[in-house]
Order: C-alpha cells, then structure tokens, then sequence
C-alpha cells in the first residue's frame, strides 16, 4: 500500500457521522481520538464507562486533574452539565439502549458483523471488558482500524477467528483505505481512497466486498 489514512484521518471520517446532539461513547485508546473532531455546528455528549457523562477536551500537560479520567485513565475535562455517577449505573445506561453511538477498534470484523477487539494472546487486551456490553447496547456500532494486521494481513474476514466481543453487532467500518458497511450478511463498500483500485482493495480484504451502488472518493483533511 503506497498510500493510506494516517489514525487522526480514519478518526476525522468517523466523526462526520455523529449526529448533533448524540450520546456517544468511544473505545479505550484509538477511537478516543474522534472526540477531537466534532463538525462545526455538531456537539456529541460522550459517556464513559466508569461513571461521567459530559466530558470535553483533554486538559492541556500540567494542569490535569487525576480525579477526573476516562476508562483508559486518561486526564478529562468536565463541559457545563456534566455529570457523575456509579459504575454500576453507568452500565445500566449501556445496558438500557440509551447510548447512541459506540466506536470501538479491532482486530477483526466478520462480514455479518461480529466484532473480536479483544485477544488472548500475551499481548493482547486482557479481557473483554465493558466492550460486550457497548456493542450490544448501544443504537449504532462503528469501528475504526487499519485496514490491514501490521504484517498485512487482513482485518475484515468472512469470520472471525479470535474470541468474539460481540455477534452480528457491527454496521460500519473506518478504515486507512475504505469505508464499508454491513448489510444482509456482507460488506458493502461506501467509499474508497481515488489511489486504490477496486481489484487491490479486494486483495487486501478477506471477504468479498459488494456494490450496491456507485462508490465515493473517500476524501479526508490533511491532519
């Protein structure tokens, strides 16, 4: 691949998605970047798991406080209204379908949408965690990742092969050279980066990628 999106371009195409005013809650690390993106004239309200709804931008280096921090222990800052509340209510949120949005990462997507973003390797995320629950509770399920293991393999499969974070969960996918859609048990292909053909896409795809329509230049900001 001669060409791809850098994380902050595949976060900035995930974030044109996000609808004013959506509850949105984003995944430990990668996906914690899309909050930075939020279209002029849009404002999500982003959750996290260990009990905060409302928060904004990261405090800048020196000035945070370590009380207030997300489910990756990053340093957050509160907007107007934010509020604060259990573990354990911050999961009936998830678990009640009140959540809009979940953008999680992966390391692989089946083409019938079962997501593995978790791995019992050595170097894997050592459990599931509240993964399972999101992608089950939340409206809307997206996932942003490379399209391609760092040894170029490739990510989206017609099955997975490593534990299952949730099944038949996820409907869109950001990655460095597409974005695609799951519907009726297949990947449909939305957009493409213009330096890549269909052909070499599909190379790098391991399931069959369908059309159903024609397919847009998939067009990012220099980030």
């Amino acid at each position: 691949m001669s060409e791809k999106l850098s994380n902050a371009q595949i976060a900035w195409r995930a974030a044109q998605d996000i609808e004013d005013g959506a509850y949105v809650n984003l995944g430990i690390g990668f996906p914690e970047m899309v909050a930075k993106f939020q279209p002029p004239g849009r404002e999500a309200v982003f959750h996290t798991e260990n009990g905060v709804l409302g928060f904004g931008q990261a405090p800048a280096p020196g000035t945070e406080d370590w009380d207030l921090i997300n489910a990756g222990k990053k340093a957050i800052t509160l907007k107007p209204g934010a509020a604060f509340f259990h573990h354990a209510d911050s999961f009936a949120m998830v678990r009640g379908g009140h959540l809009d949005v979940a953008i999680l990462g992966a390391y692989q997507v089946a083409q019938n949408g079962d997501l593995a973003n978790w791995s019992t390797g050595p170097k894997g995320v050592p459990a599931v965690g509240g993964a399972m629950d999101l992608v089950h509770g939340a409206k809307r399920v997206a996932v942003i990742t490379d399209h391609v293991t760092k040894d170029g393999k490739p990510k989206l499969l017609e099955s997975c092969t490593l534990p299952l974070t949730g099944v038949g969960c996820v409907t869109r996918i950001y990655t460095s050279l597409a974005v695609i859609d799951v519907a009726d048990g297949h990947f449909v292909l939305r957009e493409k980066l213009p330096s890549i053909s269909l052909k070499d896409l599909q190379a790098l795809t391991g399931a069959t990628l369908h059309l159903d329509g024609p397919v847009a230049d998939l067009i990012v900001p220099e980030i």
